[in-house]
């Protein structure tokens, strides 16, 4: 299950450090995705960076989950609680797969919960890991 992607998108190891490092602190970003009526959907996302990428992580059935489906475009955007009117905004194209999807929810959920695993599972629940291609980003 891959979202779409391009050729020409920043593949890794390109996102500048200043946003990096306001996305591997435990904050709380937006990922706003498009919705069918072509309005934006946010939603607050627990987030991370792996191999130079913003990650997020989703269940499949969800809004942002049938967006991205249809349409990969999203940005994201976290502020630093210690610089609070500069944010960390990343603009690209989701890739979505659920391969390493609940280790990676696992993982979010040690960084900001404090807990091994992931708690909220529900039964039947498919995870899926949302890997941002960066086409542009800024803080």
């Amino acid at each position: 299950m891959e979202g779409e992607s391009s050729e020409s998108l920043p593949q890794s190891g390109d996102l500048p450090a200043e946003v990096i490092e306001v996305f591997e602190k435990p904050v709380l970003a937006y990922l706003a995705t498009n919705g069918p009526d072509g309005h934006p959907h946010v939603s607050p996302m627990w987030v991370d960076v792996e191999d130079g990428l913003v990650t997020v992580n989703t269940a499949e059935g969800r809004v942002k989950y049938r967006n991205l489906k249809r349409d990969a475009r999203v940005s994201i955007s976290a502020e630093d609680p210690a610089a609070p009117f500069t944010p960390a905004v990343v603009k690209g194209v989701a890739t979505m797969t659920t391969e390493g999807a609940d280790e990676h929810i696992d993982r979010l959920a040690k960084k900001y919960l404090g807990h091994d695993r992931y708690q909220f599972r529900q039964p039947g629940e498919v995870r899926v890991k949302i890997v941002i291609n960066h086409i542009a980003a800024v803080r």
